[in-house]
């Protein structure tokens, strides 16, 4: 990969363009990552590309080696991988809620203790996920939950 960096006073925003002989998957994600500068994030859903704001997701969760992310009112595929979201949603809210699966806090209703100190979360829109324990301490810690 080759990057040229050119700077001019006269712009008034930054302009990027991506020169490539075809759209990979390594091309898109690196797409992927320079919209979340601006909290967006690109999805699919029945063959149809969408720009999705990153405070519209509810969760992402990961399920035989496809990512899903979910919104209030759809579900969404994305060609990213879960570790990759969570590097890049960490900073907006997100965390990691067991071995394949991330929540936005602020979506987050109520949490109810399970057995094996597990936890179930109630989200905004009546979804319920677990919590695996080996993440429910740091939940709780974030939540400002005792």
């Amino acid at each position: 990969m080759k990057i040229t960096i050119n700077t001019d006073s006269n712009l008034n925003d930054i302009e990027i363009t991506i020169n490539c002989p075809s759209l990979t998957p390594e091309t898109e994600r690196l797409i992927a990552a320079l919209r979340l500068t601006d909290k967006q994030i690109a999805v699919t859903k029945d063959e149809n590309s969408y720009i999705l704001d990153v405070s519209e997701i509810v969760y992402v969760e990961a399920v035989d080696r496809h990512t899903f992310v979910y919104t209030e009112k759809d579900v969404y595929d994305t060609r990213l991988k879960l570790y990759e979201l969570e590097d890049m949603l960490s900073s907006c809210g997100f965390m990691r809620t067991g071995k394949s699966c991330l929540v936005q806090l602020r979506y987050i209703r109520s949490l109810r203790s399970e057995l094996n100190r597990k936890l179930r979360l109630t989200l905004e829109n009546g979804e319920q996920l677990m919590v695996s324990r080996q993440y429910a301490d740091e939940l709780k810690k974030r939540l400002g939950v005792k």
